[in-house]
């Protein structure tokens, strides 16, 4: 497969991910603030914090309130990493792609791009919660499609391993985000505020559900353990991170357990620790020292993918092969001339 085309459709596969992920953040603080007896305005700046550009919001729009991060997070033009930017950018790297992908999948990134641009950002808090449903309908629509109509060969398997890479991480920064700057004081620690904004936290994982039927009680340190260490839930760091080794092996041919490549090694080393990791573990380390590490080692898979598969390294030339332009034809000799 050219390396283009394996560029472009992990990375569809990737904002596809993110679009999913920020309308997930958005929709569950505003459920928050429904559920909550504080006034909630001091809960808008943890969603700008998820995506590390605090200085670039306060820049254009200073103060954190609810439309003005909604304004950022989703319909912002400007900004790289709102909902409409990354479906533009998804859109993009599927028209490249067009004749590698189905046309089912063509056709619904195409009505995703639309319906979010055609959205109007004006609409009031209590309206939106309808389209931020219609964001990850659409985003699942769009995973759902892929897996049914695209061959499962090594394009099907580099977006795989970008919506998983990309899902593990906003799963990491999100837990970061509740447990390090979200409480407002360490007072609040097992009262109610607690555990409603741990219930946002699950639901903004679609995993509160999956959890009640694992754990009776919410504590943030079985949240932690069931969000990063669960080998079964779909949306947990370990199983994302178990699901693409083995979609990165499947493009390799490499058996799993052994490494033929940095991007092999990188991901089946850090997917190896969390086999063998406890909650207890993660605890002592400090949770966000934890999930900042593991953001980290993401980080340096995605760039090991970029230098092993997808960049374009200049060919090396070699002065002694070099045929001596005196020794070819006279037509040949013209024709490079």
């Amino acid at each position: 497969m050219l390396s283009r085309v394996a560029d472009s459709i992990y990375w569809l596969n990737r904002y596809v991910e993110r679009v999913e992920n920020i309308a997930r953040f958005i929709d569950a603080n505003l459920n928050l603030i429904l559920d909550s007896p504080a006034g909630m305005d001091q809960q808008w700046e943890p969603l700008i914090a998820v995506t590390g550009d605090l200085k670039l919001f306060q820049e254009k729009y200073g103060e954190f309130t609810a439309e003005k991060v909604i304004q950022f997070l989703t319909f912002d033009r400007d900004y790289n990493n709102s909902i409409l930017s990354c479906l533009r950018s998804a859109r993009e790297n599927a028209r490249s792609v067009r004749e590698i992908i189905s046309s089912e999948m063509w056709e619904q990134i195409n009505a995703f791009y639309m319906m979010v641009t055609d959205a109007c950002p004006g609409k009031p808090l209590g309206a939106l919660h309808e389209f931020f449903a219609e964001v990850k309908l659409s985003s699942h629509l769009f995973a759902g499609i892929m897996d049914a109509t695209m061959t499962h060969n090594e394009g099907w398997h580099f977006g795989q391993i970008g919506r998983l890479i990309e899902r593990a991480d906003k799963t990491s920064r999100i837990l970061d985000v509740k447990y390090f700057i979200l409480l407002p004081s360490v007072q609040d620690v097992g009262t109610t505020l607690d555990e409603i904004q741990w219930m946002s936290l699950l639901r903004s994982a679609s995993a509160y559900e999956m959890y009640r039927k694992r754990q009776h009680r919410i504590t943030p340190k079985a949240v932690a353990d069931f969000l990063i260490l669960d080998a079964n839930f779909p949306r947990s760091i370990r199983f994302c991170l178990i699901s693409a080794e083995q979609s990165l092996h499947q493009i390799t041919g490499t058996p799993l357990g052994t490494w033929r490549d940095p991007v092999e090694r990188t991901l089946g080393r850090l997917r190896s620790e969390m086999d063998y990791l406890t909650v207890d573990e993660v605890m002592d380390t400090g949770l966000h020292e934890f999930l900042n590490g593991l953001q980290e080692q993401l980080n340096q898979v995605g760039e090991k993918i970029f230098a092993t598969y997808f960049a374009l390294n200049p060919v090396e030339e070699r002065v002694e092969n070099w045929t001596p332009i005196a020794r070819l034809s006279k037509q040949t000799q013209t024709l490079l001339r």
